[in-house]
């Protein structure tokens, strides 16, 4: 037997992260990839893993914690390996993470999403672990009814157990409110409004990851001045194309979406016209040499932005398998804060629900953000005399009037149309 540290693994560029849940207790036996706690950054909540099989012999931290990376979460005894050396006593006091506060944030969700497990809803509203959604889904407890003890109102996995036995302990209650006066932008107070008396109504706490995107977009849309220019591209040739190489690689498992096509013309867009690819530091322009595209993923917990890196030095077909890879992590809460950080450039887009245009807001530090939504076919007359049908992609270029001006933004997105319409292009 051997007694060995259980350390916060990387984590991205995140330090001093809260703790809003632990998993296990001294005594608990556990297997590799449980999850010993969850941690909860700006963006999203994310379990830690266990590394090791064993026996848990001491826990180190405790709820509202703040840790970082190598940070000590427990001692755990395991089986055939030799003992870490004891640190000592002053070296193991420095090391225990110190108690921060509760952290803010409401719960993470979906905006729409809802599993189709047994009797289980849409978890939008619901403040609760990736962890402890899955054992909701495992249990077939709808998480809605659930009343939460834990921190800031959170669901935990005690909770979701107690109530699939047939009981519940009383919830712990907490409210939010809307801002009383103007942010500091001199505007007038919020309304308060007592809206029953015009009626029946029901109250229900704005999910975590409305009130975290909530707070940045407010940010972003004060603080850039945003412009959106409105465009469309044939992509008529495009997508006969895309369903053709899908179904000759069909057995090979390979499935290219339209979005991987966008992130390659997304990237020589940006090198056609480097005042995209940057971002705003005081008086400066830092013009980036990289080229990470982010795309917005609607997940189970949330709505999220991960990261392709070096999009420039990849394939569309290694680009869709790596969105798929990505997209299925945010979709089981595993995604790593590092994998939504260090975006050049996002595209937004709602192709798969409809509509034709809209405003995407710029995900700062960013500088200009694409939004795209369903195709469709237009008749349309080139020449002026003959008219034929093609399949046009809506566009829509949110982009920051301080670095960019109304020139550059229009020949952007006729620059990216272009592309879309022929890819050849990308090559020459």
């Amino acid at each position: 037997m051997a007694i060995q540290d259980i350390k916060v693994p990387d984590i991205g560029d995140f330090t001093d992260v809260p703790i809003i849940e632990i998993h296990v207790q001294a005594g608990d036996k556990i297997q590799v990839e449980d999850p010993l706690i969850t941690v909860e950054s700006d963006k999203a909540s994310m379990d830690v893993p266990a590394p090791k099989a064993g026996t848990v012999k001491e826990v180190k931290v405790k709820l509202g914690d703040s840790v970082s990376e190598g940070s000590t979460i427990l001692m755990l005894e395991t089986e055939g390996e030799s003992a870490s050396p004891a640190p000592a006593p002053a070296e193991e006091e420095a090391k225990t993470p110190q108690a921060a506060p509760a952290p803010s944030a409401a719960p993470a969700a979906a905006p729409s999403a809802a599993p189709s497990t047994g009797q289980i809803v849409d978890f939008s509203r619901v403040h609760a672990s990736p962890s402890a959604r899955r054992l909701a889904r495992e249990l077939e407890v709808d998480l809605t009814r659930v009343p939460p003890t834990g921190l800031k109102g959170r669901v935990t996995q005690e909770d979701i157990r107690s109530f699939a036995k047939g009981g519940a302990p009383a919830a712990a209650s907490a409210s939010t409110g809307a801002p009383a006066a103007g942010g500091g932008l001199d505007l007038l107070p919020w309304p308060k409004v007592d809206f029953t008396k015009f009626g029946p109504v029901e109250t229900q706490p704005l999910s975590r990851i409305k009130k975290i995107s909530g707070a940045n977009l407010h940010r972003n849309w004060v603080q850039i001045p945003h412009v959106t220019n409105h465009d469309e591209a044939d992509i008529t040739d495009l997508e006969a194309f895309r369903v053709q190489f899908n179904k000759a690689n069909e057995k090979a498992g390979i499935k290219v979406s339209m979005l991987a096509f966008m992130i390659k013309a997304a990237v020589a867009s940006l090198k056609q016209f480097p005042e995209f690819n940057a971002s705003l530091d005081g008086d400066n322009l830092i013009l980036k040499q990289y080229y990470h595209i982010g795309f917005a993923a609607d997940t189970p917990n949330g709505l999220v932005v991960p990261v392709i890196r070096d999009a420039d030095q990849k394939g569309v077909a290694e680009i869709a398998q790596e969105m798929g890879a990505l997209a299925k992590l945010a979709r089981d809460g595993k995604l790593k804060p590092d994998q939504m950080q260090g975006g050049c450039f996002t595209i937004s887009s709602l192709g798969g629900i409809g509509g034709l245009y809209f405003t995407p807001i710029i995900n700062a530090p960013e500088v200009a953000i694409m939004g795209v939504c369903r195709s469709y076919w237009k008749q349309v007359s080139p020449d002026g005399k003959q008219s034929e049908w093609r399949f046009v992609l809506p566009l829509s270029l949110s982009w920051d009037h301080r670095v960019i001006d109304g020139a550059a933004a229009a020949r952007f997105n006729v620059h990216f149309a272009n592309l879309l319409a022929d890819m050849r292009r990308i090559i020459m």
